[in-house]
This record gives C-alpha cells, structure tokens and sequence, in this order.
C-alpha cells in the first residue's frame, strides 16, 4: 500500500486540512498519516482561533514518520509560520522526502486568515525550492507574483514568475475566475492547460486541500505529474458534482463520493 503524508492544519469542522486530507487519500486507497502544524477553531462559516503546535514538536512528529513508515509523497497545507516552515523544511531535507505538492494555504474560503506576516517570504525561500509542484489559486498566486490575475496571459506570466523560485512545477488554478475552471499547469517551459468546466456548487470548503492531496496520492502511484495534475482535477470535479451540502456557510466537498 503506497503511503501519503500531509503536514497542514486540523479543521475542526472536517472539511479542510488534516481531515480534508485523509478523506482524500482513503479515496485513493492509499494510508494516510499526519503532522499536525495548527490546530483551528473553523467551521463553513469562518476561522474562529488558531493555535499554532510549538516547532520542535512539529520536528518530532515528522522524524517519528520518516523513521518508521517513509511516506511515498507529501503534501505541505497550511503551516502558518516562518519557524514552522522552517522546520518542515529541514526535516524534509533531512529525511530525504520525495513527491513533495506545497499548497500555500493563505486564506480559508470563508475568508479567514491562514498564514502570519512573515510566513510567505519562509514559503519562498525554503519549501517552493524543495516542492515538486505548487498549487497555488488565484488570490495566492496575486500574492505570490505581485500582480492582479484577470485573464488567462495574466496566469501565464504568473506562473513563469512563481516558477523561477522552485524547483519543480507550477499548478495556478482558475477555479476563482466566473467563466470557467481551467488551470494552467507550468512544467518547465511547457504550458498545460487543463480545461473543466465550472460545476455550480456553493460548497467549496476544502477544495485546495483536497487537490493538493489528490495529487500526492497520484505521484505516489508514479503517475508523471501531468496525468497526477489531470487525474486529481477529475477526482475534485466529481467530490463537487456530488453536490453534499452541509453547514451554514461555504460547506465541504464530499468526498468519498465513488465509496
């Protein structure tokens, strides 16, 4: 059984995060296991408290981890801090992690703040050098790049941008754009675009979360990352057109739809 490992933070209504992570890889028939960098207070309607875990003890839980059960891939949630990041970091080096998808989760979907100041400059520096793909969506991407996303040739040059700081791929998502959902995936000097068709769903509580992991799960099968990016778009369009519908707000996806 192939094993995926995500390092985010708890939501304490299920549908993002750590749990938002789990369900996905379960979907994928594969093990899931966890660091757990913040704890929060969220439900669909908002982020109600976060707690941050102390470093070290983020360090711990990794090299219990690696040392026991190696992860086939790892997906990076939100995680908050400069020193947390720094952390992660260093155990990932050190331990050798491979098939690594960094999410940079900035803001939840019900809007609430996700990351301290001086996280996304630590994000640069020392996770998108290690990635082998971010995912960035398009108010992160805004963040990333310096410049506000409004058509396709934006995302392009956004994405050129964003990639001469890693190593690896980059995925902006248009899912934010009213006309459509289609993503640009950069690799290399290859441009991909991946077409889908915008479902009409309020409930998209997790969504990134979600995708990251899918495509975790997809690398860790040994899909190249283009089938791995194509495959997890699939499997979150279908977690949408299910249509679950819980909560007051934004609520999560559903899923374990095929289960």
């Amino acid at each position: 059984m192939k094993k995926v490992l995500s390092i985010a933070g708890s939501d304490s209504s299920g549908g993002a995060g750590i749990q938002a992570d789990m369900k996905t890889i379960m979907a994928h028939k594969m093990y899931a296991m966890t660091v757990i960098v913040v704890l929060t207070a969220q439900n669909t309607t908002g982020v109600y408290g976060i707690y941050e875990v102390d470093s070290g003890f983020v360090e711990n839980q990794m090299d219990c981890v690696f040392t026991d059960i190696f992860p086939d891939a790892v997906k990076i949630g939100m995680v908050y801090s400069a020193d947390i990041i720094n952390s992660v970091a260093k155990k990932l080096i050190e331990h050798q992690a491979r098939n690594i998808v960094v999410d940079p989760v900035m803001v939840a979907t019900s809007g609430g703040k996700l990351c301290s100041d001086d996280s996304v400059e630590a994000l640069r520096k020392k996770l998108f050098p290690i990635a082998d793909i971010i995912t960035p969506n398009i108010p992160e991407a805004e963040c990333l790049c310096g410049f506000e996303i409004q058509s396709k040739a934006d995302m392009v040059k956004a994405a050129k941008i964003i990639a001469q700081e890693c190593k690896g791929s980059v995925l902006i998502k248009g899912g934010h754009f009213e006309e459509g959902a289609d993503d640009l995936l950069l690799i290399e000097a290859e441009e991909i675009w991946l077409t889908g068709k915008k479902i009409d769903n309020p409930n998209t509580h997790g969504t990134g979360c979600t995708l990251s992991s899918a495509i975790a799960c997809n690398l860790a099968a040994g899909q190249d990352m283009k089938q791995a990016v194509k495959n997890a778009k699939d499997y979150i369009t279908g977690a949408l057109a299910a249509q679950l519908d819980l909560g007051k707000g934004s609520g999560p996806l559903d899923h374990g739809y095929k289960i």
